[in-house]
Protein backbone atom coordinates (compact mmCIF):
# COMPACT_ATOMS: atom_id res chain seq x y z
CA UNK A 1 0.00 0.00 0.00
CA UNK A 2 0.89 3.43 -0.72
CA UNK A 3 1.85 5.14 2.33
CA UNK A 4 0.18 8.49 2.81
CA UNK A 5 2.32 11.82 2.72
CA UNK A 6 2.78 13.68 6.06
CA UNK A 7 -0.03 15.09 7.03
CA UNK A 8 -2.21 13.61 4.96
CA UNK A 9 -5.44 12.03 6.37
CA UNK A 10 -5.74 8.15 5.44
CA UNK A 11 -7.88 6.66 2.88
CA UNK A 12 -11.14 5.49 4.10
CA UNK A 13 -10.04 1.88 3.01
CA UNK A 14 -6.88 2.12 6.02
CA UNK A 15 -9.48 3.90 8.62
CA UNK A 16 -11.67 1.14 8.33
CA UNK A 17 -8.51 -1.33 8.42
CA UNK A 18 -7.35 0.09 11.19
CA UNK A 19 -10.86 0.28 13.21
CA UNK A 20 -11.70 -3.54 11.98
CA UNK A 21 -8.10 -4.10 13.54
CA UNK A 22 -6.62 -5.43 10.60
CA UNK A 23 -4.05 -2.97 9.51
CA UNK A 24 -1.51 -0.90 12.28
CA UNK A 25 -0.50 2.56 10.76
CA UNK A 26 2.93 3.00 11.47
CA UNK A 27 5.41 6.02 11.00
CA UNK A 28 5.70 7.49 7.42
CA UNK A 29 1.91 6.67 6.97
CA UNK A 30 2.98 2.54 6.46
CA UNK A 31 0.57 -0.23 7.16
CA UNK A 32 2.19 -3.18 9.49
CA UNK A 33 2.02 -6.03 7.55
CA UNK A 34 0.10 -8.81 9.80
CA UNK A 35 1.32 -12.42 10.68
CA UNK A 36 -0.88 -14.81 11.91
CA UNK A 37 0.53 -17.29 14.19
CA UNK A 38 -1.17 -20.20 15.15
CA UNK A 39 -0.95 -22.96 17.11
CA UNK A 40 -2.27 -26.73 17.25
CA UNK A 41 -3.52 -29.03 19.97
CA UNK A 42 -2.04 -29.20 23.22
CA UNK A 43 -0.08 -26.19 23.45
CA UNK A 44 -2.20 -24.50 25.68
CA UNK A 45 -0.55 -26.74 28.35
CA UNK A 46 3.22 -25.35 27.36
CA UNK A 47 5.02 -24.80 30.83
CA UNK A 48 3.73 -27.89 32.25
CA UNK A 49 3.17 -30.69 29.76
CA UNK A 50 6.14 -32.53 29.64
CA UNK A 51 8.32 -29.60 30.18
CA UNK A 52 11.66 -31.88 29.83
CA UNK A 53 10.41 -32.05 25.64
CA UNK A 54 8.57 -28.71 25.00
CA UNK A 55 10.56 -26.70 28.06
CA UNK A 56 8.67 -24.63 30.57
CA UNK A 57 7.80 -21.83 28.97
CA UNK A 58 4.01 -21.16 28.59
CA UNK A 59 2.41 -20.02 25.30
CA UNK A 60 1.68 -16.55 26.73
CA UNK A 61 5.60 -16.95 27.40
CA UNK A 62 5.90 -17.65 23.63
CA UNK A 63 2.89 -15.55 23.03
CA UNK A 64 4.93 -12.35 24.67
CA UNK A 65 8.44 -12.94 23.13
CA UNK A 66 6.72 -13.39 19.48
CA UNK A 67 4.99 -10.43 19.67
CA UNK A 68 7.98 -8.48 20.94
CA UNK A 69 9.95 -9.98 18.27
CA UNK A 70 7.35 -8.64 15.78
CA UNK A 71 7.65 -5.44 17.07
CA UNK A 72 11.19 -4.92 16.09
CA UNK A 73 10.11 -5.45 12.79
CA UNK A 74 7.10 -3.60 13.02
CA UNK A 75 4.85 -6.35 11.93
CA UNK A 76 1.70 -6.81 13.62
CA UNK A 77 0.71 -10.46 15.19
CA UNK A 78 -2.41 -12.22 15.46
CA UNK A 79 -1.93 -15.04 17.78
CA UNK A 80 -4.05 -17.96 18.06
CA UNK A 81 -4.51 -21.39 19.61
CA UNK A 82 -6.85 -23.90 19.04
CA UNK A 83 -7.23 -28.19 19.50
CA UNK A 84 -9.36 -28.72 16.97
CA UNK A 85 -8.56 -29.45 13.20
CA UNK A 86 -11.97 -27.75 11.69
CA UNK A 87 -11.19 -24.42 13.72
CA UNK A 88 -7.47 -24.27 12.54
CA UNK A 89 -8.45 -24.59 8.98
CA UNK A 90 -11.58 -21.92 9.10
CA UNK A 91 -8.96 -19.65 10.62
CA UNK A 92 -6.32 -20.33 8.01
CA UNK A 93 -8.78 -19.67 5.01
CA UNK A 94 -9.65 -16.57 6.69
CA UNK A 95 -5.93 -15.23 6.66
CA UNK A 96 -6.41 -14.96 2.74
CA UNK A 97 -6.72 -11.19 2.11
CA UNK A 98 -6.27 -10.48 5.49
CA UNK A 99 -2.49 -11.30 6.79
CA UNK A 100 0.49 -11.23 5.31
CA UNK A 101 1.93 -14.69 6.31
CA UNK A 102 1.47 -17.54 8.39
CA UNK A 103 3.73 -19.19 11.18
CA UNK A 104 2.69 -22.14 11.89
CA UNK A 105 2.57 -24.80 14.82
CA UNK A 106 0.53 -27.66 13.97
CA UNK A 107 1.72 -30.23 16.75
CA UNK A 108 -0.23 -33.25 16.57
CA UNK A 109 -1.72 -32.48 13.31
CA UNK A 110 1.69 -31.87 11.78
CA UNK A 111 1.53 -35.72 10.16
CA UNK A 112 -1.89 -36.06 9.20
CA UNK A 113 -3.56 -32.95 8.33
CA UNK A 114 -4.14 -32.84 4.65
CA UNK A 115 -7.02 -30.75 5.37
CA UNK A 116 -4.27 -28.07 7.21
CA UNK A 117 -1.98 -27.85 4.57
CA UNK A 118 -4.40 -27.72 1.49
CA UNK A 119 -5.71 -24.35 3.71
CA UNK A 120 -2.25 -23.38 4.07
CA UNK A 121 -2.05 -23.50 0.32
CA UNK A 122 -5.41 -22.35 -0.86
CA UNK A 123 -4.18 -19.23 1.14
CA UNK A 124 -1.17 -18.39 -1.22
CA UNK A 125 0.27 -16.74 1.90
CA UNK A 126 4.57 -17.41 3.41
CA UNK A 127 4.00 -19.91 6.05
CA UNK A 128 6.23 -21.38 8.25
CA UNK A 129 6.18 -24.11 10.26
CA UNK A 130 7.70 -24.43 14.08
CA UNK A 131 8.15 -26.90 16.43
CA UNK A 132 9.50 -26.56 19.51
CA UNK A 133 11.38 -29.78 19.76
CA UNK A 134 13.52 -31.59 17.31
CA UNK A 135 10.79 -33.89 15.55
CA UNK A 136 13.78 -35.48 13.90
CA UNK A 137 15.08 -36.64 17.30
CA UNK A 138 11.70 -38.48 18.34
CA UNK A 139 9.71 -41.30 17.72
CA UNK A 140 9.20 -42.02 13.78
CA UNK A 141 6.03 -40.97 13.41
CA UNK A 142 6.85 -37.63 13.73
CA UNK A 143 9.23 -36.77 11.27
CA UNK A 144 7.17 -36.69 7.93
CA UNK A 145 5.28 -33.31 8.40
CA UNK A 146 2.71 -32.98 5.81
CA UNK A 147 2.42 -29.28 7.05
CA UNK A 148 5.88 -28.92 5.71
CA UNK A 149 4.95 -29.30 2.37
CA UNK A 150 2.74 -25.98 2.32
CA UNK A 151 5.90 -24.23 4.24
CA UNK A 152 8.79 -22.33 2.76
CA UNK A 153 10.59 -23.03 6.02
CA UNK A 154 10.68 -24.93 8.82
CA UNK A 155 12.00 -24.58 12.08
CA UNK A 156 12.26 -27.25 14.72
CA UNK A 157 14.27 -27.91 18.21
CA UNK A 158 14.38 -24.59 19.48
CA UNK A 159 12.50 -24.44 21.63
CA UNK A 160 10.47 -20.87 22.41
CA UNK A 161 13.01 -18.94 20.73
CA UNK A 162 12.21 -21.07 17.33
CA UNK A 163 8.67 -18.35 17.06
CA UNK A 164 11.48 -15.52 17.31
CA UNK A 165 13.41 -17.01 14.81
CA UNK A 166 10.29 -17.28 12.53
CA UNK A 167 9.28 -13.75 12.89
CA UNK A 168 12.97 -13.02 11.59
CA UNK A 169 12.61 -15.17 8.43
CA UNK A 170 9.11 -14.13 7.93
CA UNK A 171 10.08 -10.13 8.68
CA UNK A 172 13.05 -10.73 5.73
CA UNK A 173 10.22 -12.37 3.47
CA UNK A 174 8.00 -9.82 3.56
CA UNK A 175 10.68 -7.27 3.60
CA UNK A 176 9.70 -5.72 6.88
CA UNK A 177 11.37 -2.82 8.60
CA UNK A 178 14.19 -3.57 11.00
CA UNK A 179 13.88 -1.04 14.72
CA UNK A 180 17.50 -0.06 15.35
Amino acid sequence: MAAARSGERPSLFVAAAYKAGTALPLRGGFMAKIVFVLNGPNLNLLGTREPQTYGRATLKDVETLTRAAAASHQLKVEFRQSNHEGELVDWIQKARGRHDGIIINPAGFTTNSVAILDALLLTELPVIEVHLSNIHRREAFRVPSLVSHGARGVICGLGAVGYRLAIDAMAEILGAAKEA
